[in-house]
């Protein structure tokens, strides 16, 4: 198709080509209304098919321009998320970043669950989005956006050369971790990653999930992990949760083929719960199993001082909300990678070593 018939193609268009009135498509668009979810792909597949991107959202406001609001996808139900002290923490730093826009943030979830809410990445009236959280369905919220012309920025994941970036060292980091396990002399390591999949599959790390894994951030910091333990295996958690990362371990620690003297967890509240889980089991943390974790939160209820990967959240997110400032005003943003620092606490020694708590 010509790119000057792409731009003279209008809803109209689409709802012929769909078989449906304008009023139908435009809700299948809006997501406002009673409109099936056979009928609604039945016209994102017209629009697609006829090059049509989909009414400017900035259009519902009310005089032209700008709408005020930046969107922030969120890959877990926003309960959940508030309960991920990193969340918060990126959310503050985004808050910050978009100060000078004078912008007000819209919270929307992509799950893959259908019908989730009214108002989607695919209707929502905003400016610009930012893509939050180690999510497995990154991809998919990407293409939502460009087919829409949204602006968007990333926290994590591998997003093209279009979008900026705003990361971690993730396998660097990780890396790090696994050489202090090393170095206190364990061999025996097990691994409990974040999702790798858009389904969130729970279950031993096999390499079919492997393969299927779309999470950059969990993927890099299980290469990293077995660069220092390339025998290590593991177990897939389906969220960043205390009560995810207890459910791992329990698998973990009651395997008959052998329990590992270390576990790397890929976020602090997993690391939570294979503590939890770890106690349960009547086994010493650090003596009878040593915990590392990712992030550098405060956990409520732990009483250990976790030794674990920090990483600057705030900063993070207040990078992200800078970057929507530029891409608003017409100038490119660049990506950026931030570092993390290992904090030694309570919950690593050498394997057989009791240490008291603090």
């Amino acid at each position: 198709m010509e790119p000057d018939a792409v731009t003279r193609t209008t809803l109209a268009d689409v709802a012929a080509r769909a078989g449906v009135s304008p009023s139908t498509a435009s809700l299948a668009f809006s997501g406002s209304g009673p409109v099936s979810d056979a009928t609604k792909e039945r016209v994102l597949a017209a629009a697609s098919e006829l090059g049509y991107a989909g009414p400017d959202p900035r259009a519902r406001s009310l005089r032209r321009g700008r709408s005020g609001i930046v969107g922030v996808v969120l890959e877990e139900r926003v309960r959940a998320a508030f309960l991920d002290p990193v969340k918060i923490q990126m959310l503050d730093g985004i808050t910050e970043g978009i100060a000078p826009l004078g912008a007000g943030l819209l919270l929307l979830t992509d799950t893959g669950e259908p019908g989730e809410h009214a108002v989607s990445i695919e209707s929502a009236p905003v400016d610009a989005v930012v893509l939050i959280g180690c999510s497995p369905r990154l991809g998919v919220s990407i293409e939502a956006l460009r087919r829409r012309g949204i602006p968007a920025v990333a926290i994590e994941g591998a997003t093209g050369e279009d979008i900026p970036e705003i990361s971690i060292d993730n396998r660097q980091a990780t890396r790090r971790g696994a050489e202090y396990l090393r170095e206190l002399g364990h061999a025996d390591v097990a691994i409990v990653t974040l999702p790798l999949d858009a389904g969130r599959t729970r279950g031993p790390l096999t390499e079919a999930l492997l393969q299927a894994g779309t999470n950059t951030t969990a993927l890099e910091r299980l290469a990293g992990a077995r660069e220092v333990f390339p025998a290590a295996t593991g177990r897939v958690a389906g969220a960043s949760s205390i009560e995810q990362g207890l459910e791992a371990a329990r698998a973990l620690l009651t395997d008959a083929a052998g329990r590992p003297t270390a576990i790397i967890a890929q976020s602090d509240l997993l690391a939570a719960g294979v503590i939890q889980a770890a106690e349960e089991l009547g086994l010493h943390v650090p003596g009878d199993l040593s915990v590392l974790g990712f992030d550098g939160i405060r956990v409520d209820g732990l009483q250990h001082d976790l030794t674990t990967l920090a990483q600057p959240s705030v900063a993070k997110g207040r990078a992200a909300g800078e970057a929507v400032v530029q891409l608003l005003s017409g100038e490119p943003p660049e990506s950026r990678c931030f570092t993390s620092t290992l904090h030694v606490g309570d919950t690593t020694a050498s394997p057989g070593v009791v240490r008291l708590r603090r």
